[in-house]
């Protein structure tokens, strides 16, 4: 529902469904801009190298841990 004030739109008004949806669109659309920014930049990592690092990090926490 939109709140006009002399005909001109002021104010939105929407179900915390709808509010929830949109935030969840707006995160997620942040992160493909963000994505987007580090392929231009050059910023990338291959697959295998994150997944190595990822087991590596596991087992760290699994040391710790005794």
């Amino acid at each position: 529902m939109a709140i006009t004030q002399n005909g001109e739109a002021k104010a939105v008004v929407m179900n915390v469904r709808a509010d929830d949806q949109m935030q969840e669109s707006l995160a997620l659309l942040r992160m493909l801009a963000d994505s987007a920014a580090d392929v231009e930049a050059g910023n990338l990592r291959d697959s295998d190298e994150i997944f190595a690092d990822i087991r590596k990090m596991i087992a760290e926490k699994r040391d710790e841990r005794g």
